[in-house]
């Protein structure tokens, strides 16, 4: 079977043909016993902020969103445990969702920042704001009623049910 031929513009090269070699950054996080890790990128140390602490196993997921964030390109890590264990994975940068921004009125207090721990690292965490409470029925189900205009606010039309008691999680774009 033939490779599949892709039409080029004129002056377009492959890889092959400049010489120039498809390499991606290379990432190394060395995780010590105590928690703290060492980061490198091409070899080179990369450092956390002065006078900040030194990176630990949960920085994991803020150093790779920096780095990848930095390059807007994937990178190749290589995770070494302090017991020899070694993981090699490519990540690419978190998706950049455009939120589309209310009018401005003056006066509008600042914008709250909410911070989370425990997410499993680079994991996609979806935001909601209650606009509404409504009760199960009596055989467990439940129909969110939100107006067309809240949901026409948000930039993914995303609807989250949450049981506030049985933690069931319900997600999804209504029709």
């Amino acid at each position: 079977m033939s490779r599949p031929r892709y039409k080029r513009s004129p002056g377009e090269h492959t890889a092959e043909e400049t010489g120039v070699p498809v390499v991606l950054p290379h990432v190394v996080m060395e995780v010590a016993e105590d928690g703290t890790m060492r980061v490198t990128i091409d070899g080179e140390p990369h450092l956390p902020e002065p006078f900040a602490p030194p990176w630990r196993r949960e920085s994991f997921a803020q150093v790779l969103d920096q780095l990848t964030g930095q390059r807007r390109s994937p990178v190749r890590v290589d995770v070494r445990e302090a017991d020899g264990t070694v993981f090699t994975d490519i990540i690419t940068p978190t998706r950049r969702r455009i939120a589309r921004e209310p009018p401005a009125r003056p006066g509008l207090p600042v914008l709250p920042v909410l911070h989370g721990e425990g997410f499993v690292p680079g994991e996609d965490v979806a935001v909601a704001v209650v606009v509404a409470h409504g009760d199960a029925a009596p055989d467990g189900t439940m129909r969110g009623l939100i107006e067309a205009a809240q949901l026409a606010a948000s930039p993914t039309r995303e609807v989250i049910l949450l049981g506030r008691v049985s933690g069931t999680v319900t997600i999804g774009h209504p029709e």
